[in-house]
């Protein structure tokens, strides 16, 4: 009787000791998973800060992350079910209770990895965040990717471009007056070689940009003008373009930098929705950067709210230095600046014809995303989300495809006036 008593004592509190380890457990509040085709992130987020360990087996490929003081919420269980076909790295996740007070998620993938475990300190509207992502095991694999989009953007250029039929001049007409009309047709700018224009849709995935009054998030109403940007200049003769992403997730600053110049763009044009602490501001603006501080106080302002991008999205510190040689090479930035400010002049004053402008003049500041130093490179501001007007009418189709056309227009204005040279070395050198 005795014995038995102590063994019911004894497993009463292993008991308590469990039930008080789960009280103090960390809650999750949300479970995410972006895939994109360079890399596919799972962000999971927490009240406070986690505990962890990770690990990788082989056959088949799993990546094994133990939450210490995490139940298996929710949360995290129905994160399985988010997990596409369409995923080129995740090809399944499980989750359960491993051992008291310890959570085990087991990430199945298609292939071999390079996964980088990383946590985030409270950002914006996000607490703690426990952030894998998942590499492909060759960087060979990005570069491959890279190029491939580039050359379907090519090929569809060239299905898209409308084919001009020479025009039969009328039997009625004399041969002067056909003549007199040839000549008088403008002359067609003469390229010399194919244009690519990368076109950055502002943040994505775990960073949604800035927030409507209505609920409209920034990253949703940039990628769509994007897409429609892309397809109106892959039907112009001689120029296709590159999205830096064509879908909801995140993209470092340097890394979209890194893509255009990959791409060798001749242009980068950023694509973003403002927000301002006063929800009366309104107009579209044009920004390029600068090297001597900011144009104006809202200038300033707005570039470190854009450059807070990384740390809302979510860089791993640990490896970013890798990358800092490519994006901020000590080189001066003179003649990409003064390129950039007479490509921003163009789109302006397109852009003028469509919104009210914030201001008339093409604004500079310190941009982080602006500084690829041999690509002429503008941000483009197309209104205020933060005004519940101006929202309204970036979530409308017919103002974003008159958004587009104007920028589309201001990039053949620049060309006009500044035709393009032979492909820069220094692209090719870095």
């Amino acid at each position: 009787m005795r014995r038995t008593l102590d063994v019911f004592l004894s497993i009463f509190a292993c008991l308590v000791l469990l039930v008080a380890g789960w009280a103090q457990a960390a809650n999750v509040k949300a479970a995410r998973l972006w895939p994109s085709p360079e890399y596919s992130r799972l962000a999971i987020e927490l009240d406070e800060a986690v505990t962890f360990k990770q690990f990788i087996l082989k056959n088949p490929e799993r990546i094994v992350l133990d939450l210490e003081g995490v139940s298996p919420e929710a949360a995290l269980i129905d994160i399985a079910g988010r997990v596409t076909p369409q995923d080129a790295y995740i090809a399944n996740i499980r989750v359960a209770l491993n051992r008291p007070g310890v959570t085990r998620m087991v990430v199945e993938l298609k292939s071999e990895v390079r996964p980088q475990v990383f946590t985030l300190k409270p950002m914006g509207d996000y607490g703690h965040r426990l952030v894998m992502d998942v590499y492909p095991a060759s960087m060979e694999t990005i570069e491959s990717q890279v190029e491939n989009a580039i050359e379907r953007a090519g090929r569809k250029a060239e299905v898209n471009r409308p084919v001009e039929k020479e025009a039969v001049p009328s039997t009625e007409k004399t041969g002067k007056e056909v003549k007199s009309e040839k000549a008088a047709k403008p002359a067609k700018p003469e390229y010399v070689r194919l244009i690519t224009i990368a076109i950055d849709a502002g943040h994505g995935g775990e960073d949604p940009g800035a927030k409507g009054a209505n609920g409209s998030h920034e990253k949703d109403i940039t990628l769509s003008i994007a897409r429609r940007l892309k397809g109106m200049i892959d039907k112009i003769e001689n120029m296709r373009a590159y999205l830096t992403r064509d879908a909801d997730y995140f993209i470092p600053l340097h890394e979209r930098v890194n893509k255009a110049r990959k791409v060798q763009a001749d242009l980068f044009v950023s694509i973003h929705a403002d927000a301002f602490i006063k929800s009366h501001a309104r107009g579209s603006s044009v920004f390029a950067l600068s090297e001597k501080g900011a144009t104006s106080a809202a200038a300033k302002w707005l570039a470190k709210h854009e450059n807070d991008a990384d740390l809302i999205g979510g860089v791993n510190i640990a490896v970013k230095d890798i990358y800092l040689k490519q994006t901020l090479i000590d080189l001066s930035q003179t003649a990409q600046i003064a390129d950039s400010l007479k490509l921003g002049r163009a789109v302006l004053e397109e852009i003028g014809g469509i919104n009210q402008l914030h201001k008339p003049q093409v604004e500079q500041a310190g941009f982080a995303v602006l500084k690829a130093p041999d690509i002429p490179s503008i941000l483009v501001e197309t209104a205020f989300i933060s005004n519940p007007e101006e929202e309204k009418r970036l979530n409308d189709e017919e103002y974003q495809d008159k958004m587009a056309m104007a920028i589309v227009s201001g990039i053949k204005r620049y060309f006009d006036r500044n035709p393009p040279l032979a492909r820069n070395k220094l692209a090719q050198n870095f």
